[in-house]
């Protein structure tokens, strides 16, 4: 016999049994409100994370373009190349805002599957993984597709068409393609490790969550 939370159950009983038969004894349906609150906060994980990375990408930039800007004034003869720029100053202000700015994301990635495991139990982190999987792979998706298209518009404008550089809709596709390079490169990409990262914390923290639940 092994005890879960406060029942005794048959060990030999539990490795013949289906999946269905897990399913069962979890109340995994539809129709459990538990599930329902897992299933939204996964999708909100989604586009939670999605906006935390975008906002990242904004922070990250401007300290370049800043930096940028300081070379121009402090370093004399760039534009006419007589001097050469501080890369590596660039590489580093991008290579410490990348690690500072994904600090957040990480960890609560890390966190709100433990915290849903133990305040909703196994149900809620089942709902969780589904909310979490549906909508960040159809988010992941469209933001490829969309910041791949808005990233492609400025480059047909810039050979020459729709009026080429400096035109009305060449500074519209600049704006398009300042939306869509996080998109295609950032947020898009990063949901895959987010549904990976809470999957393999759940199956981690299984034991925690089985053993320590409210409900």
């Amino acid at each position: 016999m092994a005890k879960v939370g406060s029942e005794l159950l048959d060990v030999e009983a539990i490795k013949m049994s289906s999946f269905a038969d897990f399913m069962e004894y979890y109340n995994v349906t539809l129709m459990n409100p538990v599930v329902l609150v897992g299933v939204f906060l996964g999708a909100m994980m989604a586009f939670l994370f999605s906006g935390i990375t975008m906002n990242a990408v904004g922070r990250a930039a401007q300290s370049m373009v800043e930096e940028v800007r300081r070379q121009f004034r402090e370093i004399e003869g760039i534009m006419e190349g007589k001097a050469e720029p501080d890369y590596a100053r660039c590489v580093e202000i991008s290579t410490k805002g990348a690690q500072r700015e994904m600090m957040l994301p990480s960890i609560l990635a890390i966190l709100v599957p433990v915290v849903v495991g133990v305040i909703f139990g196994v149900a809620g982190v089942l709902g969780l993984l589904i909310g979490g999987l549906g909508s960040g792979f159809v988010l992941a998706i469209f933001m490829a597709n969309s910041g791949g298209a808005w990233d492609n518009a400025k480059k047909y404008v810039e050979e020459g068409n729709l009026g080429g550089k400096g035109s009305d809709n060449h500074k519209a596709t600049v704006v398009g393609d300042t939306v869509g390079d996080p998109f295609k490169d950032t947020s898009g990409p990063s949901l895959n490790i987010l549904i990976k990262l809470m999957s393999m914390v759940s199956i981690v923290m299984a034991g925690l969550t089985v053993a320590c639940s409210l409900f």
